[in-house]
């Protein structure tokens, strides 16, 4: 399984970026896919999920009505949409694919049964 995270940069306060992760090695409908994020010296914090269908999404509270969380089935992608950016969110951030075990999306890294090597967002002041 292949996880590999892409559009991470740096950005002025204020600003967007799109990440993307491509997920290959793994049958993309059967997994929720999921968004956390490493600040230098922080532990590893949620930042979103969305299930396998796309119908339900879930946020931590740093982030709710600034990042959205999106797939492509056809397309074996998540993606997230960051608007107006903050210096706060400047972290390495990773996907991860978590295996359908029922109707929740998981919100906790030990939920998730694969990750990626990190994309770098760096939000300048």
């Amino acid at each position: 399984v292949q996880l590999v995270e892409s559009g991470g940069g740096l950005v002025q306060a204020g600003g967007s970026l799109r990440l993307s992760c491509a997920a290959s090695g793994l049958t993309f409908n059967d997994y929720n896919m999921g968004w956390s994020r490493q600040a230098l010296g922080k532990e590893r914090e949620f930042v979103a999920a969305i299930r396998w269908s796309g119908g339900v999404t879930s946020y931590a509270d740093s982030v709710k009505g600034r990042f959205t969380n999106s797939r492509d089935n056809t397309k074996n992608t998540v993606y997230l949409q960051m608007n107006r950016l903050k210096p706060e969110d400047t972290a390495a951030y990773y996907c991860a694919a978590e295996r359908l075990r029922g109707l929740r999306v998981g919100t906790r890294s030990n939920e998730y049964d694969y990750w990626g090597q990190g994309t770098q967002v760096t939000v300048s002041s």
